[in-house]
C-alpha cells in the first residue's frame, strides 16, 4: 500500500553541518520532525519558503495521492512540483583541524631579516544563519560535513591566516623567538579579523586557535639571530644575579658588623667603661711603652692625670704608667741629646693623651711649652 504521507526527520551524527533529506515530491500532509539544536529548511519549486525550528510540522504541497500520480502521466510519471527539505545541524563543532598549506614570508619586525614560518590550530564554528548557508555554499549538495566545509573555506582561510599573522606580528612588535608566549594573543588577534569572512556565509567562528608555529630551524639568517638574541637575554640575568648576590653579600657584613659592635658594647658594659676610657686606655699604653715617657712625668704628667680615665681602667693605666716612669727614669741618663725627630713623636703623644680626654687644653699647651723650652 502506497504512503499517503511520510514522516521526515534527521538523527545523524554531530559532525555535520548540513544534510538533505533523501524523500523528495513527498505529499502534503507530510509530518517534519525538528530536534532541539536543529533547524529545517523547507524548498518548493526551487525556492525557500519556510524555515523550521524544533517541533512537529504539517508540510502542505501540491503533490495530492491519487490525483499527482494522473497528473504526473503528462510529465513522464515525474511531478511538476518539486520538493525538499534540508536539515541544518546548530551545535558548535569543535576541534576542526586547519593549518596553512606553505610559510608566510615576512620581514622579522625586531630584528629585521627575512622569515618564512607556518602555523597550525583547531577552531569551532556553528551555523549562524541556515537561509544564507545553504544559498551562498552548499547550493544542491546532499550535505555538508566538517572537511567538506573547511575545504570550502581553505583557499580564502589560507590566504587570510598568511596575511593576517603578519600583520599581528608586526602591529605588536613580536619577533620570532617570543612568538610562542603570545599564541593567545595570535589566537584573539586573529579570530577578530577572521569571523566577517565566515560570517559572509552564515558561519560563526567560535573559537580559533592557533597552537604552534613552524619555525625555520636551520635557516641561516634565523639560527644566527637566535644566538644572538638568547646571548642577550643571558647577559642581562647574569647581571641581575651577579647584583643580587652582591646585595646579598653587603647586607651579609653588616649584619655581622653590627653583631660584633653589639657584643663589644655588651662586654664594656659588663666590665664597667665606655668607648671613651677604653681609647685612653689605648693611648696611655702608647705613651708608656715610649722609651720618652720620664720626661713627661717631668712635665706634671703623673699618675693622678692617668687616674682621670676612671674606674678600674684609671687604676690600670696609672700602674703602667709607673712601671713606664721608672723605666724612662733609667733610659733618661743615657740618652741626653734631643732632635727633632723626638721633638715631633713627644708632640704627637701629647696630642694623642689631649684627644683622648686625658689632658685639657691648658695643660697641653703648657707641656708643649716646657718641650720647647727644653730644647732652646
Amino acid at each position: 500500500m502506497a504512503k499517503i504521507a511520510e514522516v521526515i526527520k534527521y538523527e545523524g551524527d554531530n559532525s555535520t553541518f548540513v544534510w538533505k533529506h533523501p524523500c523528495e515530491d513527498f505529499n502534503s500532509l507530510t509530518q517534519l520532525i525538528v530536534h532541539e539544536s536543529q533547524e529545517a529548511l523547507f524548498f518548493m519549486n526551487g525556492q525557500a519558503l519556510d524555515l523550521f525550528g524544533p517541533g512537529r510540522y504539517t508540510l502542505e504541497t501540491q503533490n495530492i495521492p491519487k490525483l499527482g500520480k494522473i497528473l504526473n502521466r503528462t510529465t513522464g510519471d515525474e511531478t511538476p512540483f518539486h520538493c525538499e527539505v534540508y536539515f541544518i545541524n546548530k551545535t558548535v563543532q569543535m576541534a576542526i583541524k586547519w593549518g596553512t598549506d606553505s610559510h608566510v614570508q615576512y620581514m622579522d619586525p625586531v630584528y629585521n631579516f627575512p622569515l618564512s614560518i607556518g602555523a597550525r590550530g583547531e577552531m569551532a564554528l556553528s551555523v549562524a544563519d541556515s537561509r544564507k548557508l545553504l544559498i551562498k555554499l552548499v547550493g544542491t549538495e546532499n550535505g555538508v560535513g566538517q572537511q567538506k566545509l573547511v575545504d570550502f573555506f581553505k583557499a580564502f582561510l589560507m590566504t587570510r591566516v598568511k596575511t593576517y599573522i603578519a600583520q599581528v606580528m608586526k602591529n605588536n612588535a613580536i619577533n620570532i623567538f617570543e612568538i610562542d608566549e603570545n599564541l593567545t594573543l595570535f589566537s584573539d588577534s586573529l579570530k577578530g579579523l577572521l569571523t566577517g569572512d565566515f560570517s559572509d556565509f552564515g558561519i560563526n567562528l567560535e573559537k580559533f586557535l592557533v597552537t604552534g608555529i613552524a619555525k625555520p630551524d636551520g635557516e641561516k639568517n634565523y639560527e644566527r639571530f637566535k644566538e644572538l638574541h638568547y646571548n642577550k637575554y643571558l647577559s642581562i640575568q647574569e647581571a641581575q644575579l651577579k647584583q643580587q648576590t652582591d646585595i646579598i653579600y653587603a647586607q651579609t657584613e653588616a649584619q655581622k658588623t653590627i653583631i660584633e659592635s653589639q657584643a663589644i658594647a655588651t662586654k664594656r658594659q659588663q666590665e664597667g667603661y665606655t668607648y671613651q676610657q677604653e681609647r685612653g686606655f689605648d693611648v696611655a699604653e702608647k705613651v708608656a711603652e715610649n722609651e720618652a715617657v720620664g720626661e713627661f712625668t717631668n712635665m706634671g704628667v703623673g699618675l693622678g692625670t692617668m687616674a682621670g680615665v676612671g674606674g678600674a681602667v684609671g687604676g690600670m693605666v696609672g700602674g703602667m704608667m709607673n712601671d713606664a716612669v721608672t723605666n724612662a727614669q733609667v733610659t733618661a741618663t743615657a740618652s741626653q741629646g734631643d732632635d727633632m725627630a723626638a721633638f715631633k713623636a713627644k708632640i704627637e703623644k701629647l696630642t694623642m693623651m689631649k684627644e683622648a680626654g686625658m689632658l685639657t687644653d691648658e695643660e697641653f699647651n703648657n707641656m708643649k711649652s716646657q718641650l720647647l723650652s727644653s730644647i732652646l
